[in-house]
């Protein structure tokens, strides 16, 4: 029996300051709605510019508190208006000094539900990203919303298959991987990895990606967001790879027990061979 949801994906370009940038985003919002989506998800840090390109503390002012801040609180709002569950990419202050790369996850009556944290943080040319954020201490959350069970991988997290098969078995059934990632660095393995992810663990994932070169630097963020299914199929057509665009599926999530029936990976793990990889 089918259990379709319709699910959406928001990459876009930096339009120069937060404001703008969080209009564009509630306008995207109530776009999906007006086409029937459930979900919805914005790219990394979504109402900033990809700041990681330098190491400046004046970036330090985009961090807000969660769920206190006045962003969730109005995408809160937003999502009991829209009856939509909302994941947001933020730039998270826990308290001064101590700041996270954090998705912020609301349900569809606007409550929120919790947040997760990015566990792994590069620090290489054009992404500086231990400057800004400590590594997350969240675990591998599932949150149970109005369309099923949603787990959130973050941008550098999807390099480490351990964080993947974690939320998998935490029940996840989409995985959202919002990112900032560029042309040069990571194109080739944009659609290898993530539709890998969704094959070994048997779930959907919804990657995003942020278009344009932005002010702070070269990198060209590419785009091409897209939904994979567990068969590693692309569901519809991939986004562009330079314009703004509302990534709009219908996923049938019955999907997951017909490949989990056929491939019992998670029957024939053998955890107590895996030690020595937790080893430091």
């Amino acid at each position: 029996m089918s259990r379709v949801i319709r699910a959406a994906l928001f990459q876009t370009a930096w339009t120069g300051d937060k404001e703008s940038m969080i209009q564009v985003h509630e306008q995207a919002a109530r776009d999906a709605a007006a086409q029937g989506a459930q979900v919805l998800c914005f790219q990394e840090l979504f109402y900033g510019p990809y700041f990681c390109q330098v190491q400046d503390k004046a970036f330090y002012e985009y961090a807000e508190q969660i769920p206190e801040g006045p962003t969730v609180r109005r995408f809160q709002a937003l999502a009991k208006e829209l009856g939509l569950v909302l994941v947001l990419p933020m730039y998270e202050e826990e308290q001064p000094g101590v700041l996270y790369n954090t998705a912020a996850v609301i349900d569809a009556d606007g409550s929120y539900l919790g947040k997760y944290r990015k566990t792994h943080i590069p620090q290489v040319q054009g992404f500086w990203e231990k400057f800004y954020f400590r590594p997350g201490n969240s675990g591998w959350p599932v949150f149970e919303t109005a369309v099923g069970k949603i787990g959130v991988y973050i941008c550098y997290d999807r390099h480490f298959p351990e964080g993947w098969r974690a939320l998998g078995l935490n029940g996840a059934e989409i995985v959202f991987n919002p990112s900032a990632t560029s042309r040069g660095l990571s194109r080739y393995l944009w659609q290898l990895e993530q539709p890998a992810a969704a094959v070994a663990n048997e779930y959907f994932v919804g990657a995003i990606n942020r278009v344009g070169v932005e002010d702070l630097g070269d990198n060209d963020f590419y785009g091409t967001t897209y939904f994979v299914d567990p068969e590693a199929q692309f569901v519809g057509e991939v986004a562009s790879d330079k314009e703004t665009e509302l990534v709009v599926r219908d996923l049938d999530l019955a999907k997951l027990r017909e490949v989990r029936d056929r491939w019992q990976f998670y029957r024939d793990r053998a955890p107590g061979a895996y030690t020595p990889l937790t080893a430091p």
